[in-house]
């Protein structure tokens, strides 16, 4: 005698919810102070000049400004704010 029961659907359907990881600015893009800039799972961006990064790795503007994303030679990734008066005068 058969010890699985022939159902289907019924036993599926359990699944959660996305976590909605991913850059949320920009490069070259203008934020606020305070704005999320990625969120990410482990250390994929690391956070630079006048940027932040909270307990669960997310990178996060300290100042107004533009987001400038740059490589290192070691291939880290840096996520930094360029405030608007200083992004102005290189452009």
């Amino acid at each position: 005698m058969a010890h699985k029961k022939g159902v289907g659907s019924s036993r599926n359907g359990r699944d959660s919810n996305g976590q909605r990881r991913g850059v949320k600015a920009h490069d070259n893009q203008l934020v606020t102070g305070g704005s999320i800039v990625v969120r990410q799972c482990g250390n994929r961006f690391w956070p630079g000049r006048n940027a932040g990064q909270g307990k669960d790795f997310t990178i996060f503007a300290k100042v107004p400004g533009h987001v400038k994303f740059e490589t290192k030679g070691t291939g880290r990734k840096l996520v930094h704010i360029i405030p608007a008066e200083e992004f102005a005068a290189k452009n």
